[in-house]
């Protein structure tokens, strides 16, 4: 691995970015977006500052997909999290505020459908099932409308907001089309609040993350989806293998084309793409092959050599 000159990471899960001490601002890498690849970002944060030498801010806000995108896109942040490709009006934005950026896939996931573990009926439901319960204008509120032989009790929906890529890569793949979805359920862009909800709703139903649910398994059960192939556990092997679908989704982290001028940001970017075989199944989610890690460290090569040729110019 490249030695890096950077040291202690302060990883702050919060909106507010505050630098570490005195001085430190050039050492600053900014993160924003998804509650899902944070657990991976944080992971690579703290990793990074106990092999660093020099001291180093990592910030990290949860402002969810959409919101990390907006932040990124005004020159507000370095890296933004996401749990979905970049939307056309996303580009758009970006292009209007004159950001350039490079794409970099890290994991993959597979969104959990769960239930409160007091659950015992529960144990898969097809995607024609799900769309009945999540489409917009659902009036479905309990468990006997979903399957007859099911207990006359309320069903109480637990989802992701409108800024998560979660909420854009569920209402795509279960409905069809982004952003349709029953508007009455509790949403939030922080899976952790989903998984409490979860947890103390016995007759709750959610969705989020897979990692969420791998790191709380005393907590919430997981359900099967069928796809109309068969009733499909979220699992590491299943999400690796495709069988998990319609669920399975891309994890991915975009870098400003401008914070790659600054060594820090490429340090910190080329410590994650060296060591994501080895933390990504750390956090509870899927890694990649090493040819797609190995692929990208080439294209951030190329941000290298950019660099010594600049400071080496007359």
């Amino acid at each position: 691995m490249a030695a890096t000159r950077l040291a202690v990471a302060c990883v702050l899960p919060a909106a507010t970015l505050v630098a570490c001490g005195p001085g430190s601002a050039s050492y600053t890498v900014s993160v924003d977006g998804s509650s899902t690849v944070y657990p991976i970002t944080e992971a690579m944060a703290e990793e990074f500052g106990i092999a660093a030498t020099e001291k180093v801010n990592v910030t990290i806000a949860t402002s969810g997909t959409g919101g990390g995108f907006k932040a990124f896109c005004a020159g507000e942040r370095d890296i933004s999290n996401a749990s979905r490709h970049i939307k056309e009006s996303e580009i758009e934005l970006c292009k209007k505020n004159g950001i350039e950026y490079v794409e970099f896939n890290i994991a993959i996931d597979g969104l959990t459908v769960v239930v409160n573990p007091a659950n015992t009926f529960v144990e898969c439901l097809t995607v024609a099932e799900l769309e009945r319960i999540w489409k917009p204008g659902s009036t479905l509120s309990r468990w006997s409308e979903v399957r007859a032989e099911w207990p006359n009790e309320p069903i109480k929906l637990y989802g992701a907001g409108t800024n998560s890529g979660t909420f854009d890569y569920f209402t795509e793949a279960i409905m069809g089309r982004v952003g349709a979805i029953r508007d009455d359920f509790s949403a939030s862009e922080d899976d952790n609040v989903l998984v409490q909800g979860v947890e103390g709703d016995r007759n709750a139903l959610g969705f989020f993350g897979y990692a969420y649910y791998a790191e709380n398994t005393t907590r919430l059960k997981s359900v099967a989806v069928d796809p109309g192939t068969g009733c499909v556990q979220p699992t590491p092997e299943s999400i690796q293998a495709g069988t998990y679908a319609p669920l399975a989704r891309p994890l991915l982290i975009y870098v400003s084309r401008e914070s790659m001028k600054r060594s820090v940001v490429r340090d910190f970017v080329r410590f994650y793409l060296e060591h994501s075989l080895e933390y990504v199944p750390e956090t509870g989610y899927i890694a990649l092959g090493a040819d797609v890690y190995e692929q990208h460290l080439k294209t951030l090569a190329v941000f290298d050599s950019t660099a010594v040729a600049t400071s080496a110019a007359p």
